[in-house]
């Protein structure tokens, strides 16, 4: 069986975005001419090195904005503040001008952008082990742990880095969602009211109804206000930094805080071409910045989920936090999907117990209490 993290150039998507990138060079003959420059320009400090930084969301998330916000123009201020003679000429495009969200991964990967925020949280094929959280419900609420975690993992951990390298990029800094609640058309107070009832819980988030009685259905944070408005779904489990922009509580008013966790959803990423064609003094930068950008988000998403919830509630949301007992009712009937998830992994030869693992121990060394130690737990 080969190594699965080797990477795998020859799919769909890859050639999806290949096509589309042959498109917007042949539309920008300056922007090629500039980057066919870019191998010489490295050792020329005297001119601008130039770089394109892209992402399939817009600046209104927290995740992209903060690129916007902190990366580029702390990028070349931490250039001149150590002395170095490099600067960045940014290219900056946002809102799935160069790619759509589903080709996050392969634009980094083949170049389409150099840097970018690439979704691991659907990518559980390509990189299942970053999508860890996903599969441990109710272990924390705090995105501060989640991010700083993570980053420590991906220096402490080869099997973490090798996922990037192996896609052809080089990992910066960690993006994190704010914990996952309930928003329903129905006033939710026992685990037993969601029996029968269809929640919008798309991904890997499905398996947290599982002993619920609830029925998961796919969609996304563009398609929840439809889809509960036409009857689609009952309700939506979604992180409340989310619901203001797209209305989700005119449709589903009823929320309730539940606390499924913080969810590491991917992160900054490099070209590994590009990066390794940088100069020492730029990729250190970059290095600190990936740091910078992960407690970027971190913050903004604090300042977003209160001033969310706050508005939400002044526009006719009501507001109830379900009880510890019900909390356990939910958690308990739940079968081990963490244990799934990594015998699943192990068999396509990831090694998923020994991330499990570390991530628990990480959680619970910085004072974290999980309502369920699910690396305790026997393999199913």
């Amino acid at each position: 069986m080969g190594n699965p993290l080797k990477t795998h150039r020859a799919t769909t998507a890859v050639r999806a975005i290949e096509r589309s990138a042959r498109r917007v060079v042949a539309a920008a003959a300056g922007a090629a001419a500039l980057a066919a420059a870019w191998p010489g320009l490295a050792a020329d400090a005297a001119e601008p090195l130039p770089l394109t930084i892209a992402s399939s969301h817009t600046t209104g998330l927290p995740w992209v904005g903060v690129m916007h916000t902190v990366f580029v123009p702390q990028s070349n201020a931490r250039l001149e503040a150590i002395g170095s003679e490099y600067r960045i000429r940014w290219t900056e495009s946002y809102g799935g001008s160069l790619y759509k969200y589903s080709h996050t991964l392969e634009a980094v990967e083949i170049g389409l952008t150099d840097l970018g925020w690439v979704g691991t949280l659907w990518e559980l094929s390509k990189m299942p082990l970053q999508n860890v959280t996903y599969y441990t419900p109710f272990v924390t609420d705090d995105y501060q742990m989640i991010f700083e975690i993570f980053n420590e993992l991906h220096e402490t951990m080869p099997e973490l880095r090798e996922a990037w390298t192996a896609q052809n990029q080089r990992f910066l800094g960690g993006s994190v969602l704010d914990t996952y609640h309930l928003m329903t058309n129905f006033p939710v107070r026992t685990v037993e009211d969601l029996r029968g009832r269809k929640i919008l819980a798309p991904g890997p988030s499905a398996a947290w109804l599982e002993g619920t009685g609830a029925v998961p259905v796919d969609g996304g944070l563009t398609t929840y206000y439809t889809q509960i408005q036409t009857g689609v779904a009952d309700g939506v489990l979604t992180i409340l930094t989310g619901a203001p922009p797209y209305r989700i509580h005119e449709v589903a008013p009823y929320i309730t805080l539940v606390g499924i966790g913080a969810q590491l959803t991917g992160g900054m990423a490099i070209n590994l071409d590009t990066w390794e064609r940088l100069p020492a003094e730029v990729q250190e930068v970059f290095t600190e910045l990936g740091t910078a950008y992960s407690e970027g988000v971190a913050a903004e998403l604090g300042v977003r989920y209160e001033n969310g919830l706050k508005s939400m509630q002044e526009e006719g949301a009501v507001v109830y936090e379900l009880p510890m007992e019900e909390k356990r009712k939910w958690l308990d009937g739940m079968p081990n999907i963490a244990g799934r998830w990594a015998e699943a992994s192990e068999r396509r030869g990831y090694p998923a117990k020994k991330v499990l693992q570390a991530y628990m121990d990480a959680v619970r060394a910085r004072g974290g209490e999980p309502l369920r130690n699910w690396d305790e737990e026997p393999y199913p």
